[in-house]
């Protein structure tokens, strides 16, 4: 299983826990990566808003650096994920447009042929690790431990993009991952809704209060984590917060962790390792749960 590793931006950046435990779990699991260093953003859907042209023409270039090497792409974010899907959805349905974008990319000495595929990590632990082998590699159960999984918006519409025709599972990937890692689902309406990332610079008052509203949710369903695949929700779902509960006059404190966060914690890693002192809502409530 050798994937070209797409990092995005935020693991990079903001979010570098993530990749710190992605980087933790992944070779316990008979992973291979190349990380793609040269590739670009995605344009994260808000560079699309303004010129969708040259969004898909630097995705194209990725695809095509990816296709040179052979291997699918692994992404670690949803946002990434999303852009990346629905992107290449145009490309390989539209003949034309595939043919004008490989125009650009010839300057540079690139072609795309529309064969690369893109998955993010989570798709990947069920569909390419299995299961079973997931299982094999869980040393520390997350029993007692409920866990609310917070999709948001990008890596779960639109489904024709993310290939949901072929791959019904991955609607439900999140809540099967935290069964299989010993914790209880907790459901709650707002896990496929935006977190209000987008909107937090231009409306900070309406980003605030989706950051409320769903956590409060997910708490009052009896959540004590909630986990996400996506950076750019656990920067406002995590960092935006105690904003958050100061605006609403209230008191929240769920701790919200990164997907291979969750996993490592359930591989026995230790919390160091996976950048949980990073995480600004203290997991220590979750850490003295599990006897940690």
């Amino acid at each position: 299983m050798k994937y070209a590793f797409f990092p995005g931006c935020v693991s990079k950046g903001a979010c570098p826990e993530l990749y710190q435990s992605v980087m933790q779990v992944y070779p316990r699991l008979g992973i291979e990566l190349a990380e793609m260093t040269t590739a670009s953003c995605t344009g994260a859907g808000v560079l699309q808003e303004k010129d969708p042209r040259l969004g898909d023409a630097l995705n194209a270039r990725t695809f095509a650096l990816a296709e040179q090497q052979g291997l699918p792409i692994m992404t670690i974010c949803s946002t990434c994920q999303g852009v990346m899907s629905q992107a290449n959805h145009r490309l390989t349905t539209r003949p034309h447009y595939l043919q004008e974008m490989n125009d650009l990319l010839r300057e540079e000495g690139l072609t795309y042929r529309g064969t690369t595929t893109i998955k993010h990590f989570l798709w990947i632990l069920l569909e390419d690790v299995g299961e079973e082998t997931l299982r094999k590699h869980i040393t520390r159960p997350l029993s007692g431990l409920r866990a609310a999984p917070f999709y948001g918006c990008y890596i779960q519409r639109p489904t024709d993009a993310l290939e949901f025709d072929r791959n019904p599972d991955r609607g439900k990937s999140l809540e099967r991952i935290i069964e299989i890692l010993g914790a209880e689902v907790v459901d709650f309406p707002g896990k496929t809704r935006c977190c209000g990332f987008p909107i937090l610079t231009i409306n900070e008052k309406n980003s605030l209060t989706m950051v409320a509203t769903h956590t409060r949710d997910a708490k009052s369903h009896g959540a004590d984590i909630m986990v996400t695949p996506c950076p750019l929700c656990h920067l406002n779902l995590d960092g935006m917060q105690t904003n958050a509960a100061r605006q609403e006059q209230t008191s929240i404190d769920l701790p919200i962790l990164h997907l291979p966060q969750l996993l490592g914690l359930a591989m026995g890693l230790d919390t160091k390792s996976l950048g949980l002192q990073r995480n600004l809502i203290s997991p220590e409530s979750v850490l003295a749960k599990l006897s940690i």
